[in-house]
């Protein structure tokens, strides 16, 4: 009988949910916790033991302090500034209704999915030498913090205006509307009703800038010069150039130490300020811009997007078709052969190893993501999954394991793989496949936090349904779920690609010379003197920005329309309620994926928080 299996159901489900965590533990144990831990091993172990005063020896050395304090200073700020910036963007995008406005979407999204490299070479292009401050008024800002600065609010730009504005666009206008009736100012009437439904959001994509620009690597290695390290860059250089690694193991845990400390501080933010609120339909709150202020305000915004955000990439294009005998194709041509010297292949070969590594990087992370996110969607089913239950508790471990790959030292991951994996029965140091597992690493995050959202939206008892009447738990993921979340799938697979795809602090490790990737290739052409060479790295960024924004453009075709729009899908109350099980398909958007925040916890751009899942 049907019904005799109901008391084994929970503890059916509580095996499935183990067996479904087994393989994305043990890939991460394998291919992330080892390598780390055989970096610090190597770095803070030796035949005497462990050398633990070397954490103070390094915290104390005086060009590590300046390292520590610039790299701190510098996320304050570029939070700061972009918080300024983008926070009228993020109005405009949810109060106004205007021609245009899902380009100028798409255009807000395209910085934040393009590789490091690409964004550097982008603001070498404006602010170095021979950029287009040079020519016009001879200022020159490279090797400056004002051009680190810029590109870090470039980059974060739409993590700000997209998870903030999803949510500002959902959110009631009449409470506001009743305040002032009631008669308080425009400004008292926003400061009580729409700020403190806004401060979660905006605390979460705050929090997610600092640890974007903490971390930062590219960035500062290409446009900061030898003057500034922030801790990743220093990594590199005492990994690779000095081969301190005593020194790098010391940074790489007080790096993992603050971003552990940074998702902590995000997860308590978040569940201090969730609250159930009432979400409406975003094409509710928009209107037409009215009066000389709200249009000067859309214009301004115009402005910032068209100087920050399309300025770089439209001058960087203009650089690589710009050669000393005119406009034309030479530098595009000269990516075809090897005879300068850089490579051992020709640097055009870059773009075919790129698409393939990220290929496989992409079916990695779905399979290991894809996994993870289905573990996480059972999380609340039986009593051992409720709050403070074990299962419960393993699985926010789980959650928070996930997340680590996107905070510790991706220079750490890759110099660790060629250390740690150089032994029988994972001597892989000199196979292909570890540029790919390396990419995954950093995929499959952002798998999870695409498909997360979609697999909760499922209402449970569909899956009891086909439990009770006799179906295995792969078979009531492949009739109930899958058709569910199909979409989702697709919209996971290109956002791993395109973060596989630009892919750098390990893959400069990992990528041999006859096999470079396309990001590799550019900090090479980039860092050898010549105008061939410089445009050559042109030419490249501007094949490697237009297959990301190539990528962007299909995952936004894929995504529904009231997502496009800022749309989140059902709230938590319509889901339990039943009315919005027929959007449970409809994937989120590709910024949905939450950098390095668990559950949504870090919220990278996404088309605006969920009800109860809305900054997790």
């Amino acid at each position: 009988m049907p019904g005799g299996d109901a008391p084994r159901r929970p503890a059916r489900r509580r095996a499935t949910v183990l067996l479904l965590v087994a393989g994305p533990t043990l890939f991460f144990a394998l291919f992330f916790g080892y390598p780390v831990a055989a970096i610090v091993g190597r770095g803070l172990h030796t035949s005497a033991g462990w050398q633990l005063g070397a954490v103070a020896e390094v915290l104390g050395r005086r060009d590590i302090r300046d390292v520590l304090w610039f790299t701190t200073w510098q996320a304050l700020v570029s939070t700061a500034l972009t918080l300024l910036l983008a926070l009228p963007g993020a109005y405009v995008f949810a109060r106004f209704a205007f021609p245009g406005k899902g380009v100028l979407r798409a255009v807000v999204t395209v910085p934040f999915v393009l590789p490091t490299v690409v964004v550097g070479s982008a603001f070498l292009a404006v602010l170095g030498r021979g950029g287009l401050l040079d020519e016009l008024w001879g200022v020159r800002l490279d090797t400056t913090v004002w051009a680190i600065l810029a590109a870090h609010v470039f980059f974060n730009y739409s993590v700000v205006v997209r998870t903030v504005g999803g949510l500002w666009a959902q959110l009631d206008t009449r409470q506001e509307d009743a305040a002032r009736t009631l008669g308080a100012s425009r400004w008292r009437a926003w400061r009580a009703v729409t700020l403190p439904a806004l401060a979660p959001a905006v605390a979460s994509a705050g929090l997610m800038v600092f640890l974007f620009t903490f971390t930062s690597f590219g960035i500062v290695q290409i446009l900061g010069g030898p003057a500034y390290s922030t801790l990743e860059v220093e990594i590199y250089r005492q990994t690779a150039q000095l081969l301190d690694l005593s020194t790098a193991a010391v940074l790489t845990l007080v790096q993992l130490g603050a971003v552990v400390a940074v998702l902590a501080l995000h997860a308590w933010v978040v569940r201090r300020g969730e609250s159930t609120l009432r979400l409406v339909d975003p094409s509710r709150t928009a209107r037409r811009p009215r009066g000389v202020a709200q249009w000067a305000l859309l214009g301004g915004v115009l402005g910032v997007v068209v100087v920050l955000l399309v300025l770089p990439l439209a001058v960087l294009v203009l650089r690589a078709f710009d050669t000393p005998d005119g406009f034309g194709l030479t530098y595009f041509r000269a990516l075809g052969s090897s005879g300068g010297g850089t490579f051992l292949v020709a640097p055009i070969a870059a773009v075919g190893n790129s698409l393939r590594y990220a290929a496989v990087a992409t079916l990695i992370a779905l399979v290991v993501g894809g996994l993870a996110a289905v573990a996480l969607s059972r999380e609340g089913g039986g009593r051992a999954s409720r709050p403070g239950g074990g299962m419960s508790r393993l699985l926010r471990g789980f959650d928070a394991l996930l997340m680590l790959p996107l905070g510790v030292s991706a220079v750490t991951v890759g110099f660790g793989f060629l250390i740690a994996l150089d032994e029988p029965p994972l001597d892989l140091r000199a196979s292909w496949i570890l540029v790919p597992l390396a990419q995954a690493l950093v995929g499959a995050p952002f798998v999870v936090r695409t498909m997360l959202p979609v697999l909760r939206a499922v209402d449970p008892r569909l899956r009891d349904a086909a439990s009770v009447l006799g179906a295995s738990p792969w078979r009531v993921w492949r009739e109930v779920d899958l058709p569910l979340v199909r979409r989702a799938v697709l919209v996971a697979a290109g956002f791993a690609f395109a973060v596989s795809l630009g892919e750098f602090g390990a893959t400069v490790f990992l990528a041999r010379p006859d096999n470079p990737t396309l990001p590799v290739a550019v900090t090479r052409l980039l860092g050898r003197p010549g105008d061939l060479n410089y445009g050559q790295a042109m030419a490249l960024s501007t094949v490697l920005m237009l297959v990301c924004v190539l990528s962007l453009l299909i995952l936004e075709r894929l995504r529904p329309r009231d997502l496009r729009d800022g749309g989140t899908g059902p709230s938590v109350r319509e889901r339990s309620r039943g009315r919005g099980r027929s959007r449970a398909a409809r994937a989120p958007g590709p910024r949905e994926a939450s950098a390095r925040r668990p559950d949504a916890a870090v919220t990278v751009p996404a088309e605006g928080p969920r009800t109860k899942e809305r900054v997790r």
